[in-house]
């Protein structure tokens, strides 16, 4: 607990927060449509996400040695582009028609609604799903692998229980397809986040939201 109540941490954690905040504006505004909740929503996740975020600068480093925020080699770059331009193609080819015409609400309609639902991914979603579970569980576990698999796990268990609470029923051979893309992804995430840092991950994500460009002002 000495890391996270560092004010070095905690100045971090709040300067992160209030961006990550900033940038959920547009989807709560635009694609959920609160009347008169969005202050309160925006105030809700600024003090969720200081929270996460002190995981992030407080744990990641000192249990890794490798910075949150780093550099990436051009071989790298190179490699996770090519490779996260491959995997969009595979989603819209193969899973995309089949999944959006179950899920429309899930693909954005028009241009605005792409940006709100990008900024909503690259803000938060990393956060919640990798960065934030990963080094939590590294610093509770001290190892490695465990953490890795934990947030595999995490990223694909979230997805599951948002589709319980809509109450859409997939085939199984399906639910099995999306369960192993999530943890796929996960895993993916997860590696880019230690050899890349938080830039590397955004950029792999941002690289999978383009795909959806392909869908706007088009009927699933």
């Amino acid at each position: 607990m000495r890391h996270l109540l560092q004010p070095r941490v905690l100045n971090q954690a709040a300067l992160a927060a209030a961006v990550s905040a900033l940038a959920a504006y547009p989807a709560f505004d635009l694609l959920m449509r609160v009347p008169g909740g969005v202050p309160l929503l925006e105030f809700t996740i600024f003090i969720c996400t200081t929270v996460l975020w002190g995981f992030v600068f407080a744990w990641h480093t000192p249990y890794t040695s490798r910075p949150v925020f780093a550099k990436p080699e051009s071989r790298l770059f190179l490699a996770v582009t090519a490779l996260g331009l491959v995997v969009a193609v595979v989603y819209a080819a193969w899973l995309d028609p089949i999944v959006r015409p179950k899920l429309p609400k899930e693909y954005p309609a028009n241009y605005p609604e792409w940006f709100a639902a990008t900024l909503f991914n690259l803000a938060l979603q990393q956060l919640f799903l990798v960065f934030a579970p990963y080094d939590w569980c590294l610093r509770l576990t001290k190892r490695h692998r465990v953490a890795i698999v934990f947030t595999m796990l995490f990223a694909a268990a979230v997805p599951i229980m948002k589709l319980h609470l809509m109450n859409v029923q997939l085939s199984p051979a399906l639910l099995a397809l999306m369960l192993i893309m999530w943890a796929l992804g996960g895993y993916l995430a997860v590696t880019f986040y230690l050899r890349g840092g938080i830039f590397l991950v955004c950029w792999w994500a941002l690289l999978l939201q383009v795909r959806l460009l392909l869908y706007l002002n088009t009927t699933p």
